[in-house]
This record gives C-alpha cells, sequence and structure tokens, in this order.
C-alpha cells in the first residue's frame, strides 16, 4: 500500500459546468498554492461538459507534492430550481412578490439530483428542504 499524501490545503470553487477559466476567481485561488491550473481548467471543462452553463461546485484537495484531486458536487438548489422556474434571479420581498412556480414533480427531481450532497435522511424530506428554498427565492410550489 503506498503511502498517504499529506493534504495541503482544501479549496472550495464554484465554476460554470465546462466553461472554467484560469481568470479570477480560479487562477488566484489555485495559483497561490501552487496548482497547475491549465490542468485542472481542462480536468473540470471535461467531467463537467453535460452540466453546461450551470454552476458546479467542486472541492480541489491539493496535496504537498502540488498534484490535486477534485470532488464535484450537484449544481446548488438556487440555481436549478431557477432554471426549472425560468427566472433570473429569485424575490426580493419573497414573502409579498412571487417571480415564477414550479411544479411537485420538479423538486422531486431536483431532490433526486441533490440528494447525495443533502442532509436528508429520505427522498420526502429531501423534496420539503428543495420546497424551503424555493418558497424562501419567491418561487410557488404548485401540486
Amino acid at each position: 500500500m503506498p503511502p498517504k499524501k499529506e493534504v495541503m490545503v482544501k479549496i472550495k470553487l464554484q465554476c460554470p459546468g465546462g466553461q472554467a477559466t484560469p481568470a479570477p476567481p480560479v487562477g488566484p485561488a489555485l495559483g497561490q498554492h501552487g496548482v497547475n491550473i491549465g490542468e485542472f481548467v481542462k480536468r473540470f471543462n471535461d467531467a463537467t461538459r453535460k452540466e453546461n452553463g450551470l454552476i458546479v461546485p467542486c472541492i480541489v484537495t491539493v496535496y504537498k507534492d502540488r498534484t490535486f484531486e477534485i470532488t464535484y458536487k450537484s449544481p446548488p438548489a438556487s440555481v436549478l430550481l431557477k432554471k426549472h422556474a425560468n427566472v433570473v434571479k429569485g424575490s426580493g420581498l419573497p414573502n409579498k412578490e412571487k417571480v415564477g412556480s414550479v411544479t411537485r414533480k420538479h423538486l422531486e427531481e431536483i431532490a433526486k439530483l441533490k440528494m447525495k450532497d443533502l442532509n436528508a435522511a429520505s427522498m420526502e424530506a429531501a423534496v420539503k428542504i428543495i420546497e424551503g428554498t424555493a418558497r424562501n427565492m419567491g418561487i410557488k410550489v404548485e401540486g
């Protein structure tokens, strides 16, 4: 068994799927730890090509020898809700002003996609978490 690599730092980034560039915030965040930025951009874009345009969070684990691993997360619930409701941004007054609506089926699709990243014991609990996010954004839930 090879010896374990010593972790230097873990960096959390959010980039558009398939569209990461070495420009800020990616370049400076990785460059200060000696990571090969070009290699990161290539690996990230290849892995997230199918989620084109959606924000994809990732955790970059940088080791002492300047190698790195990328762990991908599912897109934020708010981004997925905006996509399904066809809105640009959430409401500034979510309790008074509604900006769009989603169906229960949409909530279930989003919950299924995000299940591995949510702190929910069941699918129903995951749907309730997504529903709460929708309400806080001023998106009405129908059905």
